[in-house]
């Protein structure tokens, strides 16, 4: 998911420093507050924030032990976080930093030395967050590998959980990859497969679409925000898309070009879901798709409540 501004998350039960650096960085980046540590935590997980500014003093759970909280869960681990803290600076910056955190900002705060820290911390995070998507690229085609799905994968599910949001995923094959192989040679393959690739892809039309390579010739996409109905426009998308390569494969029995097979299921993630489960049903919806003559895509809404593998 892709932002015009940075998020921060700052959190202090003072009102009067919440009110304080709210104006000292809302011209420059989005800010969402919260008073104690419970909201914290629910807000990081929730929102998802490029940064977090947590004073250390609060009563109930300090600043301390949110940052152990966040730091434990492997899906706020990677938010970088700036202490505020008055107390003693030497003594104090030691634990933070041993606890993970990349700053702190002392009080009273200066808002010069705020947003220049928070620049500064912002633009380390964007570096490892690209050196992070280049180690999620597959290196033959270009487009998503098998971890960075997963990683997509969990996060829109928890996502559409919290927002009771449809999600939908497809499964697609290159039909008769093989054949394909066996009759142009491996290094044909491997063109083949970059260009089917790139053609999905480019089909995925919006930021949080994803489309990755599972392995071989299986590729996976994943839809936030998208139920059965919504899907038949992209799988149409994608069918053509490879269609319109006009890649000559004369040992098809779908077509005399290369083309794929898609299957794609869709339901209303919860709790209880079984994500396997929904890759399941996908799975059997591109079997469907196979056994039907290829070159085409089934679809499987799930509309109980839980989805059993």
């Amino acid at each position: 998911m892709t932002r015009e501004k940075e998020l921060i998350l700052v959190v202090d039960d003072s009102p009067t420093n919440l009110a304080i650096l709210n104006v000292v960085l809302r011209e420059v980046y989005n800010v969402v507050t919260a008073t104690n540590g419970p909201d914290a935590l629910n807000l990081a997980a929730s929102e998802e924030p490029d940064l977090i500014i947590l004073d250390i003093m609060m009563p109930g759970m300090d600043g301390y032990e949110i940052c152990d909280r966040l730091k434990a869960n492997p899906f706020t681990k990677d938010i970088p976080v700036m202490f505020v803290t008055a107390m003693d600076q030497e003594r104090q910056e030691a634990k933070g930093l041993a606890m993970g955190a990349v700053d702190y900002l002392a009080k009273p705060v200066s808002p010069p030395i705020v947003l220049a820290r928070v620049r500064n911390q912002l633009e380390l995070k964007k570096q490892r967050d690209f050196l992070r998507r280049l180690s999620s690229v597959d290196g033959l085609t270009g487009v998503a590998n098998r971890r960075s799905f997963e990683e997509d994968f969990d996060k829109e599910w928890r996502r559409a959980a919290r927002h009771q949001a449809p999600l939908t995923l497809l499964l697609a094959d290159i039909d008769h990859l093989r054949a394909y192989n066996d009759a142009y040679g491996y290094l044909a393959g491997d063109d083949c497969l970059k260009m089917v690739a790139q053609a999905m892809a480019k089909s995925m039309m919006r930021p949080g679409d994803v489309i990755a390579r599972y392995g071989g010739e299986e590729f996976v996409g994943l839809m936030p925000d998208t139920d059965a109905k919504g899907s038949t426009v992209v799988t149409d998308r994608l069918l053509n898309a490879v269609r319109s390569l006009a890649l000559p494969h004369a040992h098809s029995d779908a077509a005399p070009i290369v083309t794929i097979s898609i299957g794609v299921a869709s339901c209303f993630p919860h709790r209880d879901n079984d994500r396997a489960g929904l890759f399941k049903l996908a799975g059997d919806a591109l079997y469907a798709a196979k056994t039907a003559g290829r070159n085409q895509a089934k679809i499987i809404e799930f509309k109980a409540e839980k989805v059993s593998a």
